[in-house]
Protein backbone atom coordinates (compact mmCIF):
# COMPACT_ATOMS: atom_id res chain seq x y z
CA UNK A 1 0.00 0.00 0.00
CA UNK A 2 1.50 3.22 -0.89
CA UNK A 3 2.03 6.03 1.84
CA UNK A 4 0.20 8.41 -0.15
CA UNK A 5 -2.97 6.72 0.37
CA UNK A 6 -3.62 7.00 3.87
CA UNK A 7 -2.70 9.43 7.24
CA UNK A 8 -1.65 8.30 10.08
CA UNK A 9 -1.60 10.35 12.98
CA UNK A 10 -3.17 10.88 16.93
CA UNK A 11 -6.97 11.17 17.36
CA UNK A 12 -7.98 14.51 18.86
CA UNK A 13 -11.15 15.60 20.45
CA UNK A 14 -13.34 16.61 17.15
CA UNK A 15 -12.46 13.09 15.91
CA UNK A 16 -14.43 11.64 19.01
CA UNK A 17 -17.95 11.25 17.65
CA UNK A 18 -16.66 9.74 14.59
CA UNK A 19 -14.22 7.16 15.80
CA UNK A 20 -17.20 5.76 18.13
CA UNK A 21 -19.34 5.56 15.47
CA UNK A 22 -16.25 3.37 13.09
CA UNK A 23 -16.10 1.42 16.53
CA UNK A 24 -19.99 0.80 16.42
CA UNK A 25 -19.60 -0.22 12.37
CA UNK A 26 -16.54 -2.60 13.15
CA UNK A 27 -17.77 -4.33 16.28
CA UNK A 28 -22.08 -4.22 15.58
CA UNK A 29 -22.91 -7.60 16.08
CA UNK A 30 -19.08 -9.26 15.95
CA UNK A 31 -19.20 -10.80 19.48
CA UNK A 32 -22.08 -10.17 20.80
CA UNK A 33 -26.01 -9.03 19.46
CA UNK A 34 -24.91 -5.43 19.10
CA UNK A 35 -22.02 -4.26 21.23
CA UNK A 36 -20.15 -2.21 23.24
CA UNK A 37 -17.13 -1.10 22.25
CA UNK A 38 -18.22 2.59 20.72
CA UNK A 39 -19.51 3.04 24.42
CA UNK A 40 -15.93 1.80 26.18
CA UNK A 41 -14.08 4.33 23.95
CA UNK A 42 -16.22 6.88 25.02
CA UNK A 43 -15.27 6.48 29.06
CA UNK A 44 -11.86 4.74 28.09
CA UNK A 45 -10.75 8.57 26.91
CA UNK A 46 -10.99 9.55 31.40
CA UNK A 47 -9.35 6.89 32.75
CA UNK A 48 -6.48 6.94 34.38
CA UNK A 49 -4.97 3.56 32.64
CA UNK A 50 -5.82 4.90 29.31
CA UNK A 51 -2.77 5.95 26.80
CA UNK A 52 -3.49 9.33 25.14
CA UNK A 53 -0.33 8.64 22.98
CA UNK A 54 -1.04 5.41 21.72
CA UNK A 55 -4.40 6.64 20.47
CA UNK A 56 -4.21 6.86 17.20
CA UNK A 57 -6.61 7.12 13.75
CA UNK A 58 -5.81 6.05 10.12
CA UNK A 59 -7.72 8.39 7.67
CA UNK A 60 -8.20 7.23 3.77
CA UNK A 61 -10.47 8.93 0.90
CA UNK A 62 -11.01 11.96 3.42
CA UNK A 63 -12.77 9.98 6.60
CA UNK A 64 -11.56 8.25 9.38
CA UNK A 65 -11.10 4.77 8.69
CA UNK A 66 -9.19 3.04 11.43
CA UNK A 67 -8.79 3.93 14.90
CA UNK A 68 -6.26 1.75 17.65
CA UNK A 69 -5.62 2.78 21.30
CA UNK A 70 -3.88 1.29 24.56
CA UNK A 71 -4.33 0.52 28.09
CA UNK A 72 -2.08 0.04 30.90
CA UNK A 73 -1.94 -3.26 32.25
CA UNK A 74 0.53 -5.24 34.94
CA UNK A 75 2.02 -8.68 34.97
CA UNK A 76 2.89 -9.76 38.46
CA UNK A 77 5.63 -13.36 39.08
CA UNK A 78 5.74 -15.03 41.45
CA UNK A 79 7.51 -13.30 43.91
CA UNK A 80 5.24 -9.84 43.51
CA UNK A 81 7.74 -8.48 40.93
CA UNK A 82 5.73 -6.42 38.63
CA UNK A 83 6.10 -5.52 35.30
CA UNK A 84 4.03 -2.64 33.56
CA UNK A 85 3.17 -3.82 30.27
CA UNK A 86 0.14 -2.35 27.72
CA UNK A 87 -3.60 -4.01 26.45
CA UNK A 88 -3.92 -2.96 23.03
CA UNK A 89 -7.52 -2.64 22.03
CA UNK A 90 -10.24 -1.51 21.26
CA UNK A 91 -8.55 -2.09 17.72
CA UNK A 92 -11.69 -0.92 14.55
CA UNK A 93 -11.92 -0.84 10.80
CA UNK A 94 -14.44 0.04 8.88
CA UNK A 95 -15.80 -2.76 7.45
CA UNK A 96 -15.36 -1.39 4.22
CA UNK A 97 -11.36 -0.74 4.86
CA UNK A 98 -11.23 -4.50 5.90
CA UNK A 99 -8.24 -7.12 4.51
CA UNK A 100 -6.53 -4.50 3.05
CA UNK A 101 -3.54 -3.52 5.67
CA UNK A 102 -5.20 -0.75 7.47
CA UNK A 103 -5.19 -2.42 10.94
CA UNK A 104 -1.40 -3.86 10.41
CA UNK A 105 -0.18 -0.34 9.63
CA UNK A 106 -1.83 0.99 12.86
CA UNK A 107 -0.53 -1.97 14.69
CA UNK A 108 2.83 -1.05 13.38
CA UNK A 109 3.26 2.18 14.09
CA UNK A 110 2.06 2.20 17.37
CA UNK A 111 4.03 -0.80 18.63
CA UNK A 112 7.17 1.29 17.52
CA UNK A 113 6.07 3.92 19.62
CA UNK A 114 4.82 1.73 22.59
CA UNK A 115 8.90 0.22 22.63
CA UNK A 116 10.27 3.57 22.70
CA UNK A 117 7.53 4.41 25.65
CA UNK A 118 9.44 1.86 27.62
CA UNK A 119 6.71 -0.71 26.73
CA UNK A 120 8.14 -3.87 25.49
CA UNK A 121 4.88 -6.60 25.95
CA UNK A 122 1.43 -6.29 24.81
CA UNK A 123 -1.38 -8.86 26.32
CA UNK A 124 -4.69 -9.09 24.33
CA UNK A 125 -7.85 -11.33 25.33
CA UNK A 126 -9.64 -11.83 22.15
CA UNK A 127 -9.69 -14.00 19.27
CA UNK A 128 -6.78 -15.57 18.58
CA UNK A 129 -7.41 -15.68 14.33
CA UNK A 130 -7.51 -11.62 14.58
CA UNK A 131 -4.02 -11.24 16.44
CA UNK A 132 -1.12 -14.32 15.34
CA UNK A 133 -0.52 -12.57 11.99
CA UNK A 134 0.71 -9.82 13.68
CA UNK A 135 2.91 -11.78 15.92
CA UNK A 136 1.27 -12.37 18.79
CA UNK A 137 1.61 -15.76 20.30
CA UNK A 138 -0.49 -17.99 22.88
CA UNK A 139 0.13 -16.91 26.32
CA UNK A 140 1.36 -20.47 27.37
CA UNK A 141 4.43 -20.31 25.23
CA UNK A 142 5.35 -17.03 27.39
CA UNK A 143 3.97 -18.94 31.12
CA UNK A 144 1.56 -16.03 31.36
CA UNK A 145 -1.86 -16.83 32.68
CA UNK A 146 -4.29 -15.70 35.09
CA UNK A 147 -4.38 -15.71 39.02
CA UNK A 148 -4.64 -20.03 39.43
CA UNK A 149 -2.57 -20.40 36.75
CA UNK A 150 -5.19 -20.44 34.02
CA UNK A 151 -3.85 -20.21 30.60
CA UNK A 152 -6.73 -19.23 28.74
CA UNK A 153 -6.66 -19.88 24.68
CA UNK A 154 -7.82 -16.32 23.91
CA UNK A 155 -5.17 -14.47 26.25
CA UNK A 156 -2.18 -13.65 23.44
CA UNK A 157 1.35 -11.81 24.06
CA UNK A 158 3.13 -10.35 21.94
CA UNK A 159 7.19 -9.41 22.81
CA UNK A 160 7.79 -5.92 21.58
CA UNK A 161 11.33 -6.94 22.56
CA UNK A 162 12.58 -10.03 22.04
CA UNK A 163 13.68 -11.38 25.48
CA UNK A 164 11.24 -9.36 27.52
CA UNK A 165 9.52 -11.90 29.21
CA UNK A 166 12.03 -14.61 30.73
CA UNK A 167 10.21 -17.37 30.95
CA UNK A 168 9.12 -17.23 34.34
CA UNK A 169 5.46 -17.88 35.13
CA UNK A 170 3.61 -14.30 35.04
CA UNK A 171 -0.01 -13.58 36.44
CA UNK A 172 -2.05 -10.98 34.09
CA UNK A 173 -3.88 -7.95 35.62
CA UNK A 174 -5.92 -6.03 32.54
CA UNK A 175 -6.23 -2.64 33.38
CA UNK A 176 -9.85 -2.30 35.59
CA UNK A 177 -10.94 0.16 32.77
CA UNK A 178 -12.53 -3.38 30.95
CA UNK A 179 -15.08 -3.58 33.50
CA UNK A 180 -16.74 -0.45 32.31
CA UNK A 181 -18.81 -1.79 29.92
CA UNK A 182 -20.31 -4.41 32.49
CA UNK A 183 -23.12 -1.46 33.12
CA UNK A 184 -25.75 -2.84 30.15
CA UNK A 185 -27.92 0.42 31.10
CA UNK A 186 -25.21 2.87 30.62
CA UNK A 187 -24.28 0.84 27.39
CA UNK A 188 -27.41 0.81 26.11
CA UNK A 189 -28.24 4.69 26.82
CA UNK A 190 -25.28 5.84 25.07
CA UNK A 191 -25.76 3.84 22.02
CA UNK A 192 -29.58 5.23 21.79
CA UNK A 193 -27.30 8.51 20.55
CA UNK A 194 -26.71 6.67 17.38
CA UNK A 195 -28.38 6.11 14.45
CA UNK A 196 -30.80 2.24 15.13
CA UNK A 197 -29.36 -0.79 14.10
CA UNK A 198 -30.45 -4.02 14.95
CA UNK A 199 -29.09 -6.44 17.08
CA UNK A 200 -28.58 -9.92 15.46
CA UNK A 201 -26.91 -13.49 15.94
CA UNK A 202 -24.42 -14.65 13.79
CA UNK A 203 -21.88 -17.28 13.73
CA UNK A 204 -18.89 -15.13 14.97
CA UNK A 205 -20.75 -14.87 18.06
CA UNK A 206 -20.15 -18.87 18.63
CA UNK A 207 -16.53 -18.40 17.67
CA UNK A 208 -15.71 -16.27 19.96
CA UNK A 209 -17.65 -17.76 22.76
CA UNK A 210 -15.44 -20.82 22.38
CA UNK A 211 -12.42 -18.96 22.15
CA UNK A 212 -12.74 -17.17 25.25
CA UNK A 213 -14.19 -19.81 27.43
CA UNK A 214 -11.30 -22.41 26.61
CA UNK A 215 -8.08 -22.74 28.37
CA UNK A 216 -5.13 -24.53 27.67
CA UNK A 217 -3.93 -27.22 29.58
Amino acid sequence: MNKNDYIIRLETEKDYRETENLAREAFWNLSVPGCHEHYFIHILRQHEDFIPELDYVIEADGKIIGNVMYTKALLKDENGTEKQVVTMGPLCVHPDYQRKGFSRILLEHTFGIALKMGYDVVVNFGNPDNYVARGYKSCKKYNVCFEGGVFPAALLVKELRTGALDGRRWFYFPSAAESLCDDAEAVEKFDALFPPKEKAWQPSQEEFYIHSHSAIS
